[in-house]
């Protein structure tokens, strides 16, 4: 079928191949001037990735890390929110201008909605079109990191992720529990098939800090984490213990490391951790 360059009214505009290409191209010129892609996983929902990606970017801007968020659940939209960083994106002259507060910048679906009652009903290949469509016409300009929140699950989002730009590496979240493991080791797997690099594992809500004594309680269990991490032979990056003054502050858009709680401590020393382990100084 010869191209009548109207791709407004050609059956094949979802489809075609020129434009899958020209999407490509589009998608290799902006991941190249983002250092270190890395996507936030876990096959279980519920395991806190949300709060273990914010809290990563905020850690990491704290470090004088220039740091983008892409929040990749669609049908879930909450890094704005637990970042205090609202606002509607703007179009340039190089594409969609996402939300900047200091060192971080952030691009979701929730910009684009009128509110945040309004759900966003759409099949696998209409969301897989959404995330290249955020790869290729956000303009992050140049970033050391882009942290990829991703939904739960093994499907379409984690594969087009995968499959649209050289991730650089993947943080496994789990919660302590062992029925949690069922589904986050999918998930490692999942990313072993596709080659990428696993930096290690998260055990978030990792015991509960008594507001009155102080006392560690192990809610949960423990140990989940370590166990997948002896089990497949990658890093055990550390335990996030669930803490009120935490999850007060992030209600109001302020992330765990911006206060003083034992979750900031834990989470400063993960990131050193992933530093050390993209030979980062």
């Amino acid at each position: 079928m010869e191209c009548n360059k109207k791709c407004d009214t050609c059956n094949l505009k979802n489809n075609c191949p020129d434009l899958l290409t020209m999407q490509n191209n589009k998608i290799k010129e902006r991941m190249s001037k983002i250092k270190y892609k890395i996507a936030v996983l876990s096959g279980k929902g519920g395991v806190g990735k949300s709060t273990v990606t914010v809290n990563l970017a905020a850690a990491l801007a704290k470090k004088g890390f220039k740091v983008g968020v892409l929040d990749a659940d669609i049908h879930g939209p909450n890094i704005p929110k637990m970042l205090g960083i609202e606002g509607e994106p703007m179009v340039g002259k190089n594409g969609i201008i996402p939300i900047e507060k200091g060192n971080i910048k952030v691009m979701s679906i929730s910009y684009l909605l009128p509110d945040e009652k309004t759900p966003v009903i759409w099949r696998g290949p209409k969301v897989s079109g959404a995330i290249r469509q955020f790869l290729a016409d956000v303009d992050w300009g140049e970033l050391d990191f882009l942290l990829i929140d991703t939904p739960p699950g093994t499907g379409d989002v984690q594969l087009t992720i995968m499959q649209s730009i050289p991730l650089d590496g993947a943080i496994i979240v789990t919660a302590p529990e062992e029925i949690s493991l069922m589904d986050v080791k999918k998930s490692i797997t999942m990313a072993n098939m596709l080659n990428v690099l696993i930096l290690g594992i998260i055990e978030n809500m990792s015991g509960f800090i008594c507001p009155e004594c102080g006392k560690l309680v192990y809610i949960f269990g423990k140990g989940a984490g370590e166990k997948a991490s002896k089990e497949f032979g990658i890093d055990f990056l550390g335990r996030i213990p669930l803490d009120i003054k935490a999850r007060e502050a992030h209600e109001k858009g302020i992330p765990m490391v911006e206060i003083d709680c034992k979750a900031k401590e834990e989470f400063l020393k993960i990131v050193d951790k992933i530093l050390k382990k993209l030979n980062i100084q």
